[in-house]
């Protein structure tokens, strides 16, 4: 049976009060309709289609590494009229499933379980019972219990709506019959549009048995309109995430002050103190403790490191049991082997630090290959970008750089050598010395301060 996935996401999203589409607004980093792709690529559907309207060359652009392809509804017409714009991209498909690029929390276990409950008949919906289903279709059912229709709020009589189980929207359909039923649906209604819902009751007339499942949790069925429900959407997105890490053994001193947004994966005994943020994949071996306000993008931590307070790590590899920070910046191919220290104002940008260096204080360090056993004293900068090339620096193993020293690259340190404080060095220094690179020191005994000039 070949799956064909249309998710919905031509809407204009007025209540946002944004230039930006509605469903390209991020929730745990990314794009509504980016958590929308990722559950539909999880079912192994043959074929997914977005229907677009508003700002649909910018949608299109945010999500161009996504297999899908793209439909406009250039008049919103309402979700039966949009469904029936993708309906010609679905020829050769048995199954329709219709997903909502503005409700990001759907799961692929949930969308599985209502193409299992459908499996034997033409329709399938997902329904939820609410406490509070103000806003939401209602699912009328006969006797029996058997779905009849699902009737809009608007057009609902006061019985109507104080039935408490909702249509959610999502639904499964076989192709030929949903091609049939799109068909004949009107819009003599409220709004004046062709709702997806009605295909309901075309189905029940047709008598076709209409099968139900539930979602696992409420907040993947609710929408976001504004942007006081994609707080709350947030929030419950942090929650179970934050539910899935700590019963997997990471610590959270507290779990409503840690975002994910992205990939992160822990070994044994990971501690996270408050404020810190985890963004696309980052790799956190056994032991690692993340002191508090700190980012984390894109990096991995080997085992017993430890990150102390207000550090930014991004695209680095740290070896185990460093110790970085606080205040420390690693950048981009930075990469830290084992043992090694960095500290207060450090910044450490495409450079390689060996096992048991240490740059302790107020240095930055760009294009820089530094050996094993290296010490790099505070103020130490490597002058790696003269307006139009990058250089590389070169430090041997064991040297020793004196505080406040700007290396000129293109320039290697000898091994063991020691450059003596100040010095501005331009080029190679030999091993096992002292080099000095500094004007040298003169005192006038006759000078005397300049003062103001007094009336």
């Amino acid at each position: 049976m070949k799956l064909g996935v249309v998710i919905l996401a031509a809407g204009l999203g007025k209540r946002m009060r944004s230039s930006l589409p509605k469903v390209l607004h991020p929730l745990a980093g990314k794009p509504l309709l980016a958590h929308v792709l990722d559950a539909a690529n999880q079912l192994g559907a043959a074929r997914r289609v977005v229907v677009f309207g508003h700002g649909g060359e910018q949608v299109q652009a945010a999500l161009s590494g996504h297999d899908c392809l793209w439909v406009e509804q250039a008049r919103q017409q309402g979700t039966g009229h949009a469904v029936l714009q993708a309906m010609p991209a679905m020829s050769g498909m048995d199954r329709v499933l219709v997903l909502y690029g503005d409700v990001p929390l759907i799961t692929p276990e949930t969308l599985r379980r209502l193409l299992a409950a459908s499996a034997d008949t033409r329709l399938g919906l997902l329904t939820a019972e609410l406490p509070d289903p103000t806003g939401y279709g209602r699912i009328l059912r006969d006797a029996r219990g058997r779905v009849t229709r699902i009737v809009e709020e608007k057009d609902a009589t006061p019985a109507e709506r104080g039935i408490r189980e909702i249509n959610t929207g999502f639904l499964v359909a076989d192709r030929a019959g949903l091609d049939d039923w799109l068909t004949r649906i009107g819009n003599n209604n409220v709004q004046g549009e062709y709702y997806l819902t009605d295909i309901t009751a075309l189905a029940a007339q047709d008598d076709v048995q209409i099968a139900s499942a539930q979602p696992g949790t409420l907040a993947e069925v609710i929408g976001v309109n504004d942007r006081v429900q994609l707080a709350e959407l947030e929030r419950s997105y942090q929650r179970a995430a934050t539910e899935r890490l700590m019963r997997a053994g990471v610590t959270l001193a507290d779990p409503a002050r840690f975002d994910l947004r992205g990939i992160l994966h822990a070994e044994t005994d990971v501690s996270l103190d408050i404020n810190v943020i985890v963004e696309g994949e980052v790799w956190l071996a056994a032991g690692v403790r993340v002191g508090p306000n700190c980012l984390l993008k894109d990096c991995m931590i080997g085992s017993g490191t430890e990150i102390f307070a207000n550090c930014v790590i991004e695209g680095a590899e740290v070896g185990a049991n460093a110790r970085i920070g606080p205040f420390a910046r690693l950048r981009p191919e930075a990469k830290l082997a084992a043992n090694t220290h960095v500290g207060n104002f450090v910044e450490i940008k495409k450079a390689t630090l060996g096992q048991g260096s240490k740059v302790n204080h107020l240095t930055y360090l760009g294009d820089a290959e530094v050996g094993a056993g290296v010490n790099i004293g505070a103020g130490t900068i490597t002058c790696n970008y003269d307006g139009v090339n990058k250089s590389l620096t070169r430090i041997g193993d064991g040297a020793f750089i004196g505080s406040n020293t700007a290396l000129v690259a293109p320039v290697t340190v000898g091994e063991r050598a020691t450059i003596g404080a100040g010095s501005v060095i331009t080029r190679d220094t030999p091993a096992d010395q002292l080099t000095l690179a500094r004007g040298r020191q003169t005192s006038i005994p006759a000078w005397q301060r300049p003062r103001k000039k007094t009336d």
